[in-house]
């Protein structure tokens, strides 16, 4: 996946072959030089760089070997030989890598790349659920901290969370905790779900829990919660023939009134696949600039201005920046690890 050059001018060339629909000419000449020297790097050090494919176009065009979704990296993740992995994307991937990995250096190229829905739920909150509901199975999305994956039964990604859901014989299950995905995902299996959340003083509140078949969360990303049915209506009356697909982190209402609904990897495949040329995506904005940059022969209505600032974070600068330096080292209490690595691992065996 790599962009590679022998000489900075050489990458340079090749990063304008790709890119240059996407990223202006000066800034590209610029990141020329990082992409260089980071491709030089991690040959050096036994490094394999893995890339969201939320990462801007400059970087994950460029220096990662392997792109994709949390599901595909995390596979990639638990079979890699590189003595170092670096993960760009936010701070749950790179702690899923560890857990996968514990004798391997994982750096993540920022200081925080946070994330809204892992920040939404704790692992007391799930512990409070196991009180509330013992012997109930507890699913949680991959947008969680090592602490929470630890004290749920299974993971998921947005690319398997239907099958995960589906291994479970359990009537009802708890599925954490993205609010939106969990409505889509009942949709899609015929469950009828409730949301739990916290009231003001803090106490655990779950509406008619006794005929639900799924407990969700109140967790939702600040990104997809953003897009509304009102921006494909607008966009529909001007694009009649424009194909609309969304991410399962935006609400059912926008998920029902798109074309399509998949993880970021579905969607690239989608747009790949499609005969139709223009279309909307309702997901991060850099993944349809990397869209179009794969996709010549297609157009993306460029309606979306909103970046996830936690993705926004990782740069090409401290990239480079980790590898030299070794910075952002991730680093999990064993315990903690071990139990995550159930859950993780469970979720690789689905197919």
């Amino acid at each position: 996946m790599a962009v590679t050059g022998s000489t900075v001018q050489e990458t340079f060339k090749n990063m304008q072959a790709l890119l240059s629909r996407v990223v202006p000419e000066a800034e590209l000449r610029i990141k020329a030089e990082l992409v260089y020297e980071i491709n030089q790097l991690k040959k050096q050090k036994d490094a394999i760089i893995l890339g969201h494919n939320y990462m801007e176009p400059a970087l994950f065009h460029t220096v990662p070997d392997h792109v994709g979704d949390s599901l595909g990296l995390s596979r990639i993740a638990a079979t890699t030989n590189a003595s170092t992995i670096i993960f760009c994307g936010v701070r749950f991937m790179a702690e899923t890598a560890k857990i996968l990995n514990p004798d391997k250096t994982v750096l993540l190229p920022a200081k925080e790349a946070g994330c809204s829905l892992a920040a939404s739920i704790t692992a007391q909150d799930i512990r409070d659920l196991r009180l509330l509901y013992p012997g109930v199975p507890i699913v949680t999305y991959i947008n969680t901290y090592a602490d929470v994956k630890a004290e749920v039964d299974i993971c998921c990604t947005s690319g398997n969370a239907v099958k995960v859901v589906e291994s479970l014989p359990d009537q009802q299950i708890i599925f954490v905790p993205d609010e939106y995905l969990a409505k889509n995902i009942a949709q899609e299996t015929g469950k009828k779900i409730v949301v739990a959340s916290r009231d003001i003083s803090g106490v655990l509140k779950v509406n008619d829990p006794d005929r639900a078949d799924m407990i969700g969360w109140h967790g939702r990303c600040e990104v997809h919660e953003k897009f509304k049915v009102e921006d494909i209506e607008n966009i529909r009356a001007q694009f009649p023939e424009v194909e609309v697909i969304a991410h399962p982190e935006c609400s059912p209402e926008v998920v029902g009134a798109s074309d399509y609904s998949g993880s970021t990897t579905g969607l690239v495949k989608y747009v790949k696949d499609s005969k139709k040329k223009t279309f909307l995506i309702l997901t991060e904005c850099a993944m349809g600039d990397n869209i179009i940059a794969e996709n010549p022969d297609k157009e993306i209505v460029r309606m979306c201005n909103i970046r996830c600032p936690h993705m926004n974070q990782i740069t090409l600068e401290d990239t480079l920046r980790a590898l030299t330096h070794n910075e952002q080292v991730i680093e999990l209490d064993e315990g903690i690890r071990e139990r995550a690595y159930k859950s993780v691992q469970r979720m690789l065996e689905i197919h």
